[in-house]
């Protein structure tokens, strides 16, 4: 099928700048957690900060800032991005290395920078500027990753080091996203299947030894596996995240009813606001949320595919690195509070509370959709007539957003 018979769809003469199913699965995810988190932090916020509306506030106040940085980001050119690459990976590192000298201490982690009223978290940053990074390395060296070990083996040094620096804060999690996104990205850039399943090999060995040297991980694995072993002890948060499911039932007991967010769930308004969502709103609302991000997913990949096809290889891969991370975190997320998997500090992406993932993800949302106008644009150009095509711009005129 040609180009101009796949043309996107226009208003006038007009191309619609957005994915409107994209961006309502975006929009939707923000406005649930922003209620969700004012109903599961009030009885925190007003013990902890005398105000029972303090989370709410703030939760609010980085939306806003989130929705006014996504704007500006769309208005960048994807190709600032590719220049950028190894700048941003340069800031990643730097960050990285400055949360362990300077860091805030949280739960027994250093992962985040203080900056006045806001908490930077440097992995967010990092994981961001890796898939920058890497999806202009595979653009730059696409044949020598399909074809050699030394093609895969130049971005392993720097993804080395990032891991190497998240387990030292410890953010376990952090870096299972990071490395599970970089694989993905590489896998999809044509890497050969036999050298992928020998990786997925080796880091099915390498990753859980490597939770084996701390402590804390042994015993977070062993309340995995039977929480209800030790339900008043080291399993008592995945237990109280269960109880909530179980009280949740089919249909909820309403806004704003959880009891498990009267302090017997601790992390409520972040790591587990999942919980309290299927507590109050039941089982069919999550089934609701997760459908979301399924769409999120397949709206992203899209995207990339398209890309991809039209040989704009830079947007199809950070379409799929952005995808795989975003989605792939929300599984994790989702996995931890379910009981499905062991538990990570991990928020769930545009729900929980938190600046620094919250502006991370629109950035990151912000650039695909700008990927989806450019492809839209370009597809225009192709499908136009040649006599539009020769047509010469107005004095002063742009075709540039």
């Amino acid at each position: 099928m040609s180009i101009a018979a796949t043309a996107p769809a226009t208003t006038g003469n007009r191309v619609l700048p957005f994915d409107p199913l994209f961006l309502a699965a975006v929009i939707c995810l923000i406005l649930i957690g922003f209620v969700m988190i004012s109903s599961a932090s009030i009885e925190v916020a007003a013990v902890r900060n005398s105000n029972p509306f303090f989370y709410m506030i703030r939760h609010g106040v980085f939306i806003l800032l989130g929705l006014a940085v996504a704007i500006v980001v769309l208005r960048i050119p994807i190709s600032f991005w590719q220049r950028s690459g190894p700048w941003l990976l340069l800031v990643g590192f730097l960050l990285l290395v400055l949360v362990l000298v300077v860091g805030r201490e949280v739960n027994g982690s250093v992962r985040w920078i203080s900056l006045g009223p806001i908490n930077l978290q440097a992995s967010e940053v990092a994981k961001f500027a890796m898939v920058i990074y890497l999806a202009g390395y595979l653009v730059r060296r696409l044949t020598e990753v399909r074809s050699s070990w030394k093609g895969i083996a130049k971005p392993a040094l720097p993804l080395a080091f990032f891991v190497f620096l998240m387990i030292l804060e410890p953010d376990f999690g952090a870096a299972v996203v990071l490395l599970g996104s970089v694989m993905g990205m590489i896998f999809l850039g044509g890497m050969k299947f036999s050298q992928f399943a020998l990786i997925v090999i080796g880091c099915a060995v390498v990753i859980p030894s490597l939770a084996m040297l701390q402590p804390y991980r042994v015993v977070r694995l062993k309340t995995f596996l039977d929480p209800w072993a030790d339900p008043f002890g080291s399993g008592y948060q995945l237990a109280q995240a269960q109880i909530a499911f179980g009280r949740g039932d089919w249909f909820g007991e309403g806004l704003g009813n959880s009891v498990q967010k009267l302090f017997y769930l601790p992390e409520a308004h972040t790591d587990f606001v999942f919980s309290v969502l299927a507590e109050e709103m039941g089982l069919v609302f999550a089934l609701l949320v997760v459908g979301l991000y399924g769409l999120i997913a397949v709206r992203m990949f899209r995207i990339g595919r398209r890309a991809e096809k039209l040989q704009q290889f830079f947007m199809a891969y950070i379409s799929y690195g952005f995808a795989i991370m975003l989605t792939g975190q929300a599984l994790i997320n989702i996995g931890v509070n379910v009981g499905a998997l062991p538990t990570k500090g991990l928020t769930l992406p545009l729900v929980s509370y938190g600046g620094s993932s919250l502006l991370v993800s629109c950035v990151m949302i912000a650039i695909v959709m700008r990927v989806d106008y450019e492809l839209k644009r370009l597809q225009a150009s192709d499908a136009a007539p040649s006599s539009v095509k020769r047509k010469k711009p107005k004095a002063g005129g742009t075709d540039e957003k």
